[in-house]
């Protein structure tokens, strides 16, 4: 009698522990979705840059980056740009700079945001002014709508998407636009992550 009562308490401790395991783990995975991706700006093709070298005025400046990625300066020419931080792109002119001037110290301030291609939220379909956005560090779907400037009378908000780039596969999130613009449900809100595709569709009535 023992013997079995033991083992239908070890059963059911067992059985507890899996559930507070699968319980947490839940509770984690819906933290996570609910919380902002950790994103350092990365510069792209139509950021402004100043430029600053300590100490030498002469090779300091103000430059765009071309549509290939790329800077130029007044001492190293063709500096690749675009996918790189303000902290990774002045390291390397300071290498460049080496040959030039003795221990160079760069400082790079972006000026006019644009930011990376693969970091853009693009919003297509019927949205009052469809356009690619640079991503912008805890962005959310309403900040998104507000940048667009909300949906057209034509547009299905409920029936929209978010395209997602999760693991290197494609995932089609369903969020509800009406809901959140119209009735105020924040619920619908969600967190936007860099790359971020949002379809809006026309209304078929």
């Amino acid at each position: 009698m023992w013997s079995n009562l033991a083992k239908s308490l070890i059963l059911l401790l067992t059985a507890l522990t899996l559930t507070a395991c699968s319980t947490t783990g839940k509770e984690m995975a819906q933290d996570d979705a609910m919380t902002p991706p950790s994103h350092d700006y990365r510069i792209g093709p139509g950021d402004v840059l100043n430029i600053i070298v300590w100490r030498n005025p002469e090779v300091s400046l103000v430059a765009p980056v071309r549509p290939d990625g790329k800077i130029s300066t007044p001492l190293v020419e063709d500096i690749p740009a675009s996918g790189k931080t303000a902290t990774q792109l002045a390291r390397d002119i300071e290498k460049s700079l080496e040959t030039f001037i003795q221990q160079p110290v760069v400082t790079i301030i972006v000026t006019n945001f644009v930011g990376a291609y693969s970091d853009q939220i693009r919003v297509i379909g019927q949205a009052a002014k469809p356009q690619a956005l640079p991503y912008r560090q805890e962005m959310s779907l309403l900040d998104v709508l507000i940048a667009v400037g909300g949906i057209t009378e034509f547009a299905a908000g409920n029936n929209a998407s978010v395209i997602r780039v999760v693991d290197g596969k494609q995932k089609k999130l369903a969020v509800r636009l009406n809901d959140l613009i119209k009735d105020g449900d924040i619920s619908a809100n969600m967190v936007m992550r860099p790359g971020d595709i949002l379809v809006i569709p026309e209304s078929i009535f």
